[in-house]
């Protein structure tokens, strides 16, 4: 009978752990598309030096490291653009 006190404590403990939300969730710092795009350029150069590192170790075929790397260049200069034009601002031309 004790087992079954136990087992219904633990798992109501559980429930209450696994569901409780509390009063005030920090969301932390809202995104602008600035900050995102500066993430997401981060993470394409990192990409290109990741190719470059397993195309010299051999582990890509030629034609497959040229593709690839394409990509990522043309991804990265879309990027960089957007990045340009938000730093202008509205209405503002180069």
């Amino acid at each position: 009978m004790t087992w079954l006190l136990v087992a219904a404590l633990l798992t109501a403990a559980t429930l209450f752990y696994v569901f409780y939300i509390p009063g005030q969730l920090f969301l932390g710092p809202e995104k602008t598309r600035a900050s995102y795009l500066r993430e997401r350029k981060d993470a394409v150069y990192e990409n290109l030096r990741d190719l470059n590192f397993e195309y010299q170790a051999g582990k890509i075929p030629d034609a497959d490291y040229q593709q690839m790397k394409s990509s990522l260049q043309d991804e990265a200069a879309t990027i960089l653009a957007e990045i340009a034009r938000l730093e202008r601002g509205p209405g503002k031309t180069a």
